[in-house]
């Protein structure tokens, strides 16, 4: 047994069975026995790898997407560059360096802002972003505002907590997380209110923390201007069933989420129909495939640039590999989206129109 499953199962014992977004709430960032507080999880000895870590070349397009639209938006004087859940910095480090190539861009940038609640990983993004002087917080709601916002959040939201809510018998009770026969299970727990008409089994995953970022995020747009990129795995909308995508990495394979609390890191698919309304008062752009964003930022001419400089066969083999796995519908290309949000007046931004 975990330390971190000692402790649910007291809080259990005490309270009754909880909601699973106070589960994984509770195993991703408990100060002490959190999986995100107390490790890297990033890598071949970790648990997952992000695309910013497969290849230089995400985060080189992503950078200059973020350098085009501020050029788009006036090239004002001082604008906010965050990112949030910034893994080991190495998405910023390649944003800066390919923003670099628009002349101003770094300077009205600043010190980038991160938002990372983990020791470990802000000790990291110290390290690769040596000389820019970061400033961290533990949420987005605590930046400052004033000045035009530029976001990007890869895998962010799929790891924030959803509820699940399934029909049965006409009306939606929500799954909990209890004890049975000695172990952590999912049950079924009391009716909620929840204005939906679905046949019976149907389920759905919501996540307030989530639509609180995004609402955020909006408000932000609406009143500094800017833009915001969210990348991620998910769906547009949920299909008419719904579906349980609550699930638990551990080692890059999947595992039990309830087996080994604090140990394994909970994600679920992000509903970005529900992050677009959430984001009220910025403009949502239809939503695209990670793949087809890439290629159309110039994906495969910057591999080919990448080929034309390798020396050696075991280098070219690893940028086809990396373009293959960033934008392939088998691999990463058409399950991840994503999402563009501007101020309200904005045009469309780079890959959108």
């Amino acid at each position: 047994m975990t330390a971190l499953a000692a402790i649910l199962r007291a809080h259990i014992a005490q309270g009754g069975p909880m909601r699973l977004s106070d589960y994984m709430a509770l195993c991703l960032g408990h100060p002490e026995h959190g999986y995100y507080t107390s490790r890297d999880p990033l890598g071949a000895a970790g648990d997952f790898t992000t695309a910013p870590e497969i290849s230089q070349m995400f985060g080189e397009l992503i950078g200059l997407w973020l350098a085009q639209t501020w050029l788009d938006i006036g090239a004002p004087e001082r604008v906010v560059l965050a990112e949030l859940g910034p893994g080991r910095g190495t998405l910023m480090a390649d944003i800066l360096r390919a923003g670099a190539a628009a002349p101003g861009f770094l300077a009205a940038v600043g010190r980038p802002a991160m938002v990372e609640i983990s020791p470990v990983l802000r000790a990291r993004q110290a390290e690769a972003l040596a000389g820019r002087d970061p400033i961290w917080f533990d949420r987005a709601e605590d930046i400052p505002a004033g000045t035009p916002l530029l976001l990007v959040a890869n895998e962010f939201f799929d790891a924030l907590p959803i509820r699940q809510l399934e029909r049965r018998k006409g009306r939606w009770r929500e799954r909990v997380v209890t004890v049975d026969e000695g172990a952590l299970r999912l049950a079924c727990g009391p009716v909620v209110p929840w204005d939906e008409a679905a046949p019976d089994g149907a389920l759905r995953e919501v996540s307030p923390a989530s639509e609180a970022v995004a609402a955020w995020i909006g408000a932000r747009l609406a009143t500094d201007g800017g833009a915001a990129l969210i990348v991620d795995y998910g769906y547009g909308e949920p299909p008419t069933q719904g579906g349980d995508t609550f699930q638990a990495l551990r080692g890059h394979a999947f595992t039990d989420p309830f087996a080994a609390p604090g140990q394994a890191d909970l994600t679920a698919h992000v509903h970005f129909g529900a992050l677009a309304r959430a984001a009220k008062g910025a403009r949502a752009w239809p939503l695209m495939t990670q793949g087809a964003l890439l290629e159309s930022l110039g994906l495969t001419a910057r591999a080919q640039a990448l080929l034309r400089a390798v020396r050696d066969d075991a280098a070219a083999d690893a940028v086809v590999a990396a373009h293959r796995r960033l934008a392939h519908p088998d691999e990463m290309g058409t399950l991840f989206k994503a999402l563009a949000l501007t101020g309200p007046r904005a045009g469309a931004p780079p890959g959108f129109g």
